[in-house]
C-alpha cells in the first residue's frame, strides 16, 4: 500500500492543485484563491515531509529557514511579480490579438491543456539554458550557488534564489513566450505550473516516479542535480519539464539512490545580506562552478 501511495503521491498532488487553481480562476477572487491553494498545497507538502521522509538527515534543522524564506519573498517573489506578472504578461495583453514574430502563430484554436503544454516547452528551452549556463560560466555560477548551498532538499528553500539568478532565467525564458505570441492566460498557467512542480522538486517526500521522470522534473531527478559530485549535479537542469536534458543529453536518472550530502565546495554566508552580497565581493571569487569533488563511499540502492 505504501508503494502504491508512493507512485500516486506526485500525480494525484499536481493534479488536484490544478484542478482546484482552475476552479479558482472562475471567480471573481482568482489571486486570493491561487494564493490559498499554494498555502495549502505547502503545508501538505511539509505535513507529508515528516510522515515519510526521503531522507531522516534532511528533517534536521539547518539553520536556514529564516534565510530561505527571506529569499522566497524578497528574492524569487518580487522578482517574479515585477518582471514576469508586469512585464511580460501586461506586453502580451497590449498586444492582443498576438502576432508573435509572425502574425498568427500562436495556435489559439488549440485546447487550453494543448497550448499551455507548447507554452511550457518554450519557456522550458530558456529556462534550460540559463540554469546549464549558471553551472558552466564562473560569474553566474556566483549567484546560482546559493540556492546550491543548501545541505538538505525540503519545501522551505524552494525560492532559495538570489535575485539576479531569478532574473537572468526569467529574461531568457519569459520573452520566447511573448515572442511566439502566447496570450496571457498561458504567462499565468506557466507560472502557475512552475510553482507548484517547484515546491514538489525540492520536496523531502519519498515518491517513485516511473515514465513521469522522462517527461516532468520531479524530486528523484533534482535530488541528482543537487549532488556534489559534478558528473551528477552537472545534470537534470529542467525546471519544469525534461525535454531538453533528453534533448541535450544532460538527463540523469541511475538506478541507485542520489546522495543525502549536498552543497558546494565554496563558502557561503550563513546570513541572507550576506549571501546577497557574497557574489559580488571577493567571497564569490572562491565558489568555483566545479562544485566540488566526488563523495567517497558506495550509495545503496533505493527500496
Amino acid at each position: 500500500m505504501k508503494q502504491l501511495l508512493s507512485y500516486l503521491l506526485w500525480p494525484g498532488l499536481v493534479t488536484t492543485a490544478l484542478v482546484l487553481t482552475g476552479l479558482g480562476m472562475t471567480t471573481d477572487h482568482e489571486l486570493l484563491v491561487f494564493a490559498l491553494i499554494y498555502l495549502g498545497f505547502a503545508l501538505t507538502v511539509g505535513v507529508l515531509e515528516r510522515l515519510m521522509p526521503h531522507e531522516q538527515t534532511w528533517l534536521k534543522n539547518d539553520g536556514q529557514t529564516f534565510v530561505n524564506l527571506a529569499h522566497t519573498v524578497l528574492n524569487k517573489g518580487v522578482i517574479l511579480v515585477i518582471i514576469a506578472v508586469i512585464s511580460t504578461v501586461s506586453l502580451a495583453q497590449a498586444t492582443a490579438p498576438h502576432t508573435g514574430i509572425i502574425a498568427g502563430l500562436w495556435p489559439s484554436a488549440w485546447p487550453l491543456p494543448a497550448q499551455v503544454l507548447l507554452g511550457l516547452t518554450i519557456a522550458e528551452f530558456g529556462l534550460y539554458w540559463a540554469h546549464r549556463l549558471a553551472h558552466q560560466w564562473a560569474w553566474l555560477w556566483r549567484f546560482h550557488a546559493v540556492h546550491h548551498s543548501v545541505t538538505r532538499l525540503w519545501f522551505i528553500n524552494t525560492g532559495r534564489f538570489h535575485f539576479v539568478d531569478t532574473t537572468f532565467s526569467v529574461l531568457l525564458s519569459q520573452p520566447l513566450l511573448y515572442l511566439a505570441g502566447a496570450p496571457s492566460e498561458i504567462f499565468l498557467w506557466i507560472s502557475v505550473i512552475t510553482a507548484f512542480i517547484g515546491i514538489l522538486t525540492h520536496c523531502n517526500i519519498e515518491m517513485r516516479f516511473g515514465p513521469i521522470n522522462y517527461a516532468f522534473n520531479t524530486p528523484g531527478l533534482h535530488r541528482w542535480h543537487h549532488s556534489m559530485d559534478v558528473r551528477e549535479g552537472n545534470k537534470n537542469y529542467g525546471e519544469n519539464l525534461m525535454i531538453w536534458d533528453i534533448v541535450f543529453a544532460t538527463f540523469f536518472n541511475p538506478a541507485h539512490r542520489p546522495p543525502a550530502q549536498i552543497g558546494i565546495s565554496g563558502p557561503m554566508p550563513s546570513d541572507f545580506l550576506g549571501q546577497l552580497l557574497a557574489p559580488f565581493t571577493s567571497q564569490g571569487e572562491q565558489i568555483l562552478p566545479e562544485m566540488a569533488s566526488p563523495p567517497e563511499g558506495d550509495r545503496t540502492d533505493p527500496d
